[in-house]
């Protein structure tokens, strides 16, 4: 990027974090997640450390926090209440490591004390001869809001301490618990109010306002993490003598000897994290020594021995460069949007699918748009906003095309199988060279040839060792063997892999055939109706109404299966797949049982089973498995690093089964 777009980025920039610091800070109504706030400042700080002659003391990025408000009596800190600079990876914590130690004499031996980073409130508690005498608020960092009323009505903020004489500051955070959030909110929506976006957001709606009252009836949290007024070594220690005074100290802490300790201090309590009882978003990571912290004192707006470590995002912003056009088996045309690559969930995204134009128009999306994005079941980037605020005017319309971007064939638009409202565009030409590979490798995977991948199945065709999907199973290994990078041993794995898989179930088969609109979840409904092929294609050719009474099935589908199964050349590529040895098994109809009427779905890694089988089994037994978490969900299965399933399970009340108890429910 070069000087003037990055100055005009940069302007954007700062305006919409400014609005959106006052959304947070001052209105407790944030527009966006913590994850998108961090992303756009982010970006700021990388573009203003390319050009630091940008660099304006008075902008919003050099801000600790909101303004006072002017309802409550100002209080001025003691001490700056500071706000900490970010890591979002381990080579950060090390860079800031090099940092702090170049500061420090040589051969320093740094010791590190970590914490949660809890998503509160920040608050400066004052004790006068051990008693409480004033709580306020961070504010601006100097001056914050006086709402001692409020912070009486915490059962966890001791009145008194046991110290006789003198004044001390804790400072620390109060907090809402996730459990009670989702009480609050069902008791405002039951009411018509407005419900609250998180934790920290509720918790700070509930100090901040004028009544002792209603701040009681939040059952509000306090955890304290830091202690002025008292001669101590160590950070630890502070901890520690809190914990004497009666405070909350969370239990996830440690003292580690070097960064390493710290790395594993970080994984292991992200594995519980989506568990945690409070908003959280990372772990604080300072300098245990307070001589130490005195020698690298404070730059800007925080400590610099202090780092807020941040785990991988689950919602990043990023702009559009670009949207493709691809070409599926089924040939419809599916727009992709290219990014600038950003880090969301821990890896580099730099695609993702918009799905159709429904979608690029519900979004209003464009061009050179800056985007919100997150990965859907922690895996597939998704689009979920457009940030219209950051538009320059420069941003371009997506427009469909009119022929086919690969085989220049006509574009037809139809009406999706699931919505009467919905357009799809497809590719009319039947020979289209993307379509025919889309197809083969939906087919190899289906069928879980895993030995043909999109390159080895792109090299037969081209060699001619098959035109269609029914000549993979006459392959042979001196067919292979011959080729340039192929040798004996890699032929016959290919060889031996198909061999085996020539055995399928109808369900399979049919998904197999890419029928359009007859996914996963169609095909299995359709073969446990109809048992074998033959009753299936004898219903469509002579009682079409017998599918139609099948419940999910609806007139799209209907015609597809009329149009595939009329279709010579589609019988005859069937009847070419049984020469060739393709055995597609019967399917007996699945009976009512333990499970029925339940719908589950699965999240994180399971020890005992793959999440495929698990799948099966609980088929098996009558029960459905869906993709997504939702009020019709009865259970969700949670594995090892379970992600943002289980978080919206919590949100939504669903129960949460772990393995051991899935396990049980199986017997």
């Amino acid at each position: 990027m070069i000087r003037s777009e990055a100055e005009k980025r940069i302007q954007k920039l700062r305006s919409e974090i400014a609005r959106l610091r006052n959304a947070y800070h001052i209105e407790n109504a944030p527009g966006v997640t913590d994850d998108v706030y961090d992303a756009l400042t982010r970006e700021l700080k990388g573009l203003l450390k390319e050009y630091p002659e940008l660099e304006d003391k008075n902008s919003p990025e050099n801000r600790v926090a909101g303004k006072p408000l002017d309802k409550f009596v100002k209080v001025k800190h003691s001490s700056r209440m500071l706000s900490l600079n970010d890591a979002f990876s381990y080579e950060e914590l090390y860079e800031w490591e090099k940092r702090i130690g170049r500061l420090l004499p040589s051969n320093t031996k740094l010791e590190y004390f970590c914490e949660v980073k809890f998503d509160g409130l920040a608050v400066s508690l004052i004790y006068e001869d051990g008693k409480f005498i004033r709580g306020a608020t961070r504010g601006d960092g100097f001056v914050g809001e006086d709402v001692t009323q409020n912070l009486k009505t915490i059962n966890s903020i001791p009145l008194a301490i046991n110290m006789e004489r003198g004044e001390v500051e804790v400072r620390g955070e109060v907090l809402m618990s996730k459990k009670t959030l989702i009480l609050l909110n069902k008791k405002n929506e039951k009411e018509g109010k407005t419900l609250f976006a998180n934790t920290r957001n509720a918790a700070a709606g509930s100090v901040r306002q004028l009544d002792p009252n209603l701040a009681a009836e939040r059952k509000l949290d306090f955890y304290a993490y830091d202690l002025l007024g008292l001669a101590s070594q160590d950070h630890s220690e502070l901890h520690q003598e809190l914990k004497t005074f009666g405070f909350n100290v969370d239990k996830h802490q440690a003292v580690c000897k070097n960064l390493e300790e710290v790395i594993v201090f970080i994984k292991k309590f992200e594995k519980i994290r989506s568990n945690f009882p409070y908003g959280t978003d990372g772990m604080v990571i300072s300098v245990n020594s307070l001589e130490q912290q005195k020698v690298l004192g404070v730059v800007g707006k925080a400590p610099r021995y202090m780092v807020a470590f941040k785990y991988p995002a689950e919602k990043a912003t990023t702009t559009v460069r670009d949207v493709l056009i691809n070409v599926g088996r089924t040939g419809v045309l599916t727009p992709l949007a290219i990014f600038e690559p950003t880090l969301v969930a821990g890896s580099m995204v730099g695609k993702a699918t918009l799905h159709n134009m429904d979608q690029i128009e519900r979004l209003d999306l464009r061009v050179g748009d800056t985007v919100v994005i997150e990965k859907a079941g922690d895996v597939i980037p998704k689009v979920v906003e457009v940030l219209t605020r950051m538009r320059t005017g420069k941003e371009k319309k997506v427009k469909m095309p009119s022929t086919c971007p690969v085989c220049d064939g006509k574009v037809e638009r139809k009406i999706s199988a699931t919505s009467d409202s919905s357009v799809a565009y497809f590719c009319t030409n039947s020979k289209c060279s993307a379509k025919n590979e889309r197809y083969l490798e939906h087919f190899v995977s289906v069928f879980e040839i895993y030995e043909l991948g999109p390159k080895i199945l792109r090299r037969f065709k081209d060699e001619g060792l098959i035109t269609d999907a029914a000549d993979i199973f006459t392959l042979t290994k001196e067919d292979i063997a011959v080729l340039e990078r192929f040798g004996e041993k890699s032929a016959e794995n290919i060889v031996a892999e198909i061999k085996n898989k020539r055995k399928i179930s109808l369900s399979k088969f049919l998904w197999a055939l890419g029928i359009l609109h007859v996914g996963e979840e169609t095909a299995r409904d359709l073969a446990q109706n109809f048992g074998t092929l033959d009753k299936l294609v004898h219903s469509v050719e002579k009682n079409i109404s017998e599918i139609d009474s099948i419940e999910n099935i609806g007139p799209a589908v209907l015609k597809s299966l009329h149009d595939f199964f009329t279709d010579k050349s589609n019988l005859n590529f069937i009847e070419k797949l049984k020469k060739n040895g393709v055995v597609v098994e019967k399917m007996e109809k699945i009976k009512a049982g333990k499970f029925t009427g339940f719908q589950f779905v699965l999240t994180g890694t399971l020890s005992t089973m793959s999440r495929e089988i698990a799948k099966e089994r609980i088929l098996a037994l009558g029960g459905k498995v869906a993709g997504s978490v939702s009020q019709n969900t009865s259970y969700v299965v949670a594995g090892e690093e379970a992600g943002s399933k289980l978080t919206t399970a919590q949100k939504l009340g669903v129960k949460v089964l772990s393995e051991q108890e899935f396990q049980n429910m199986l017997k």
